[in-house]
């Protein structure tokens, strides 16, 4: 990109000074040169803004590019891809693969993996050695390797003990400890409990093995004065017991994925497994609470929780079958279906802002003389992801050969 010229678009960034306003923004050699009105600049390309906004690039959190080890799935090629093509500037992996991201060799791979690509990448040390939960793994070797935060990923920390350690220990870097909030002892089931779980037929999983967590999590993060991360919260009783936290001064922050703010338990009538998830969709009731807690504030940021599985993985009897959803593509327009009220300028907040404040990345704003590392998007356009068109190559892709609106694009 030797040049390029957006005419006349609206900037959503709360760090900028032109932010909400109509803007021309001229890029030369990837360093934005000039912003104002109707510049008068040659360019070799040129972009309409009309319609569209222009924010800091957005930040994919708690990503699974599966390689090394499970490249059947994912690799960290397509990912990138994938992640490119829904709007994503930059990603942060998870540990969870094989061999795990639990010593500096690992992460060292992922980062030399992804080099030249567009899209940047950051890694999620592991907490613990083979993400056992059972011993800290090498957790400053890895910080100083580049990790910028940790966490066992899709297996939760379940001791009480070891995560304690944890969360002291990356006091000595001001790190921060990422958590899924699950308790596995609780989590034998195959979706929410309640009504559905019993008119489906099927074994369920209890408020209580996310709150129970989360209640834990935050006690051990005020006992200790460190940062906790909770991601996939999906419960009403959850964001309260967070929203009382911050209060109190704990040292606390949220994410919620889009499938939480999309779907409900109501789905899994058509025993789907793409809806299996980990935590589970939960109801109408906990679907607005967390709506309302990403407009009031007391969620911080998107987690895509992008987990490719392949057809293996999916199409067989619901029981046996994995959970997660590979959303790195269809995210944006799962967020403005499930969302379309909330601001440009929010969604600047919770998908990239936020994100590099909570992870110590830097904001790429959008003013004159910074790097352009920016994503585009809308809430109108038209489009369908296919087979033929998406990157990854997950077979378990929410939304696929369906009509959505909202696109999104990296500059």
């Amino acid at each position: 990109m030797s040049s390029v010229l957006i005419k006349n678009i609206q900037v959503a960034d709360p760090t900028s000074a032109y932010n909400g306003k109509n803007v021309d923004i001229f890029i030369e050699k990837g360093i934005v040169k000039q912003i104002g009105k109707s510049l008068s600049v040659q360019a070799k390309d040129i972009i309409q803004g009309k319609g569209k906004f222009i924010a800091p690039g957005w930040i994919s959190l708690m990503t699974d590019f599966a390689e090394p080890g499970f490249e059947h799935r994912e690799t960290i090629d397509t990912g990138l891809q994938a992640a490119a093509n829904g709007g994503f500037t930059q990603v942060i992996v998870l540990p969870n693969t094989q061999p795990t991201m639990a010593t500096k060799s690992v992460v060292a791979f992922v980062q030399q993996k992804a080099k030249g690509h567009p899209v940047g990448i950051h890694v999620l040390g592991a907490v613990s050695q083979n993400i056992e939960g059972k011993n800290l793994a090498e957790m400053m070797e890895m910080y100083h390797s580049g990790a910028i935060a940790f966490s066992d990923g899709w297996k939760p920390i379940q001791n009480a003990g070891l995560m304690q350690k944890a969360l002291e220990y990356v006091k000595a870097f001001e790190g921060t400890v990422v958590q899924i909030p699950v308790l596995a002892e609780l989590s034998d089931g195959l979706m929410n409990e309640g009504p559905n779980s019993v008119q489906f037929g099927m074994p369920g999983i209890p408020v209580i093995a996310e709150t129970l967590m989360v209640h834990r999590d935050i006690e051990l993060a005020r006992y200790t004065q460190s940062k906790l991360h909770l991601s996939g919260i999906s419960t009403a009783e959850s964001l309260n017991l967070i929203k009382k936290a911050k209060k109190d001064g704990v040292q606390v922050t949220c994410s919620v994925a889009p499938y939480h703010l999309l779907y409900t338990d109501d789905i899994l009538a058509t025993y789907d497994s793409l809806y299996k998830v980990n935590p589970p969709l939960r109801t109408e009731k906990d679907r607005k609470a967390l709506l309302k807690g990403l407009e009031e504030g007391t969620i911080d940021a998107i987690a895509t929780h992008h987990k490719p599985q392949d057809w293996d993985a999916k199409v067989k009897e619901f029981e046996y079958t994995q959970s997660g959803m590979a959303t790195l593509e269809s995210c944006w327009p799962m967020l403005v279906k499930a969302a379309p009220n909330v601001s440009a300028e929010r969604w600047a907040a919770l998908l990239s802002n936020n994100i590099a404040g909570i992870f110590g990345l830097p904001i790429h704003s959008i003013e004159e003389g910074t790097a352009a590392r920016y994503t585009i998007f809308d809430f109108t356009t038209e489009w369908t992801l296919t087979t033929g068109n998406k990157a990854t190559m997950a077979y378990n892709t929410p939304l696929l050969n369906e009509p959505v609106k909202g696109k999104a694009v990296i500059l």
